[in-house]
Formats: C-alpha cells, sequence, structure tokens
C-alpha cells in the first residue's frame, strides 16, 4: 500500500506540471467549511480510513525510484459520474493520476447530474460519483434497496443567486428570496429595484441546486408551481435565460457558486449579497455566507479494500487529493 501512495502523492504533486491541467471552463456535460450532512442520512458505515503521507523534499516531473505493484490506467480507473459542477474536478482528477491532459481524458468522464448519478451507483453503472447533494427521496431509495455505501465530504460549496448586471438589486434577504419563490413577493420594487415584475426562475426537480433551494431557502414553505419556460433544463440554460429573458433585466435564478464563478458562467450577471453577506471563497470558508453546500464522494460500501476505487475515495480527502481541488478552485476542507 506504501507503494501506491508514493505513486499518488508524486502524480498529485506533480499536477502544476501538466499542461492541461489549468481550469477550462468550456466544459460539456450530459447533463473549516460547514460540514454539511444528506437531508436523510444512512444508517454510520464503517469505512477505510485515508491514507496520510509526507510530501517529499524536492517535487519532480519524474515518479521517484519506487516502481510501483498498481498504478491507475484507463483500464482499471473507476467508472466516474456525478453533478454538473463537479465536471472540472473529475478532469482534473483523471488527468493527474493517469498522466494525461484534460483534453485526452474527456471520453472517461460522462456525467449525468446530481440526482442520477446517486441512482447509477446504487444500479451499478459507474464506481464513484462526485456531486452536490441530492433530494432527501434518492438517500430513501438506497435506504429501501439495502444498498449499502460510504459517503465523504471533499468540498463546500454554496447556494448562489444571480440577476442580469443591469438589474440595480445588490443584496436580497433569505426571507425576501422565500417570499419571492412562493409568488409572496412579485415585484422589484419591493426589495429596493425598479417597478417591474420579478422573472424567478427554477430548476428541475432532479437538478441539485433544486433540492439545496428547497433545504437552504424554502425549509418548510413550498415553492410555487412555474411555468415551464421558468424552468431550464440546466445551469447553463438558466444563466441564458436570467442574462436575456424577454429582453429584460427582470429575472432572477439560482446556482452553485463554482458553476456560477470558477466555471465562468455568470458572465453578463451579478451574484447577490444574501443577508448583507458576498458569496466568495473566504465567505464561505468562513461560514460567514448563509447557503452553503457540501460536495461528496460516493461508493458502494462494496468496494474492496485495495481496489482502484477505494484507493481514489481515500486519496480524495488526503491533503494532496484536497490540493488538487484547491488549485481547482474548490472551497475545501484542509
Amino acid at each position: 500500500m506504501k507503494k501506491i501512495i508514493g505513486l499518488l502523492l508524486t502524480l498529485a504533486l506533480t499536477l502544476a506540471l501538466f499542461a492541461g491541467c489549468t481550469n477550462d471552463p468550456q466544459t460539456s456535460s450530459t447533463a473549516a467549511p460547514t460540514q454539511t450532512t444528506p437531508q436523510t442520512q444512512p444508517q454510520t458505515t464503517e469505512k477505510t480510513e485515508p491514507v496520510t503521507t509526507e510530501a517529499p523534499a524536492n517535487t519532480t516531473a519524474e515518479p521517484t525510484d519506487a516502481v510501483t505493484e498498481f498504478r491507475f490506467t484507463r483500464e482499471n480507473f473507476p467508472r466516474l459520474d456525478g453533478s454538473t459542477a463537479c465536471l472540472p474536478m473529475a478532469e482534473a482528477v483523471c488527468s493527474v493520476l493517469l498522466g494525461e491532459s484534460r483534453e485526452s481524458v474527456q471520453d472517461l468522464i460522462s456525467f449525468n447530474r446530481t440526482t442520477q448519478s446517486f441512482r447509477n451507483l446504487m444500479a451499478g453503472d459507474c464506481d464513484l460519483i462526485l456531486a452536490g447533494e441530492p433530494n432527501a427521496a434518492v438517500f430513501q431509495e438506497m435506504d429501501d434497496a439495502k444498498f449499502g455505501y460510504d459517503i465523504e465530504q471533499i468540498a463546500t460549496d454554496a447556494l448562489v443567486f444571480l440577476v442580469n448586471e443591469a438589474n440595480p438589486v445588490d443584496n436580497i434577504t433569505t426571507e425576501q428570496l422565500r417570499d419571492i419563490y412562493s409568488g409572496k413577493i412579485t415585484n422589484w420594487k419591493e426589495v429596493g429595484g425598479i417597478d417591474a415584475p420579478i422573472i424567478p426562475l427554477q430548476r428541475n426537480e432532479g437538478a441539485g441546486s433544486q433540492a439545496l433551494m428547497k433545504k437552504l431557502v424554502m425549509q418548510d414553505v413550498a415553492l410555487m408551481d412555474a411555468p415551464e419556460e421558468y424552468i431550464p433544463s440546466s445551469m447553463g440554460e438558466l444563466m441564458s435565460a436570467v442574462k436575456s429573458y424577454d429582453e429584460s433585466a427582470n429575472a432572477i435564478g439560482y446556482s452553485v457558486y463554482y458553476y456560477a464563478n470558477d466555471m465562468e458562467m455568470a458572465q453578463g450577471l451579478k451574484l447577490l449579497k444574501v443577508d448583507g453577506v458576498e458569496p466568495n471563497r473566504d465567505t464561505i470558508a468562513s461560514e460567514q455566507y448563509p447557503h452553503r453546500n457540501a460536495y461528496y464522494c460516493v461508493i458502494a460500501k462494496a468496494a474492496k479494500a485495495g481496489s482502484p476505487t477505494r484507493i481514489l475515495y481515500d486519496w480524495l480527502v488526503t491533503e494532496d487529493g484536497q490540493k488538487l481541488l484547491d488549485m481547482e478552485g474548490y472551497v475545501t476542507n484542509k
């Protein structure tokens, strides 16, 4: 196992030397911070303890003299699935551990969004998921099926709210958001804006951001029924709709901070302060921003010790795994 970790450590620490490992916003999809826990947490399961290592004094581009018994290859690499906002994370992990460019590992990544990725794990259609929190029904499905799984928080994100940059509103309260999305507030002048109707865009029911909206903001208040044109099918479509819905600056929508900011999808938009706090890496990490959420790594409990799936799962929470995610722009647990 020490030899295994030696390779993983070396690969992680050579990240900066891979030309293809810079963050690329042009990713395509098919679909200490607060320790957020799932809405319906499974029974506590035992898991393999993450391995810890010490960084070598000098980092070189080539592996050190250790020729390991195990290494990640295309043939043994775990099948990945997950949330749209975790696509860059998956690309970086594949690129570093396989020693390939981000472009060349695209064929290994087919993400089906949050809810479906959990179902795919349960069905055996993937080995490891990198995802935000799904709605509570997904955890109930896995419990009902007696599907054992291990889940580990690997980073923290936040639910953020976006408007067209021409909208004069800069700050909104959680209570106002709840009133907007329940239909109680319908005009921007009620929250300090112009006299114009609010167009509150939502996400589809299976989206991770929709589950977060219900949990973090709406809580026990029901979301109003929205017309079909108010429910974009992807985060990218939501961004476009907020920018130009009805050729006005009257729409509002929500997404996760990483997708909106680090993937540079919010050009032409602005992120609203919520309860007076601007969403950024510092306010998310310090827990000042109110609506934070976790990113998880999840595998089947049946994944064997020493298997590529278990090794990758454990490595993501080590110092080196966390450094990789931090370099990708995620707010990590370190």
